[in-house]
């Protein structure tokens, strides 16, 4: 999805993600682990805005969280129509976050690397 652009589109997306991580900790879902609100992406007419989001937790916790955001959703757009106001109210649609994974990963290879390099021994010398 294209991000709107501008001042405007920043605001926009501010005052989505700042909503939406207030509201979400307002939630009293079990099913919600421990959610913050990355970034949001917003279509260049505001009617679609993507949340990402991390949360920590197993692969079984994330997919329940994915699914309690999912079914919020209806009750996060009510807030975000109250708080940020604009023509229309964006459908929201929730994502997680692949950066921290990514950058897990990333951070795991690059070790590897440094472990190779020095004979697979942790003496530096």
């Amino acid at each position: 999805m294209e991000r709107a652009g501008g001042a405007r589109g920043d605001r926009v997306r501010s005052a989505i993600r700042h909503t939406l991580a207030a509201e979400i900790s307002r939630l009293k879902d079990p099913r919600l682990g421990f959610v913050t609100v990355t970034d949001v992406t917003i279509s260049p007419d505001l009617r679609k805005a993507t949340v990402f989001y991390t949360v920590l937790g197993s692969d079984s916790e994330r997919r329940s969280t994915h699914v309690a955001l999912g079914r919020a959703a209806g009750r996060l757009r009510a807030a975000v129509s109250r708080e940020v106001r604009l023509r229309f109210t964006p459908t929201l649609e929730f994502a997680e976050d692949p950066i921290p994974e990514r950058a897990r990963h990333l951070e795991q290879l690059i070790a590897e690397s440094h472990d190779r390099e020095r004979g697979g021994t942790d003496d530096p010398g």
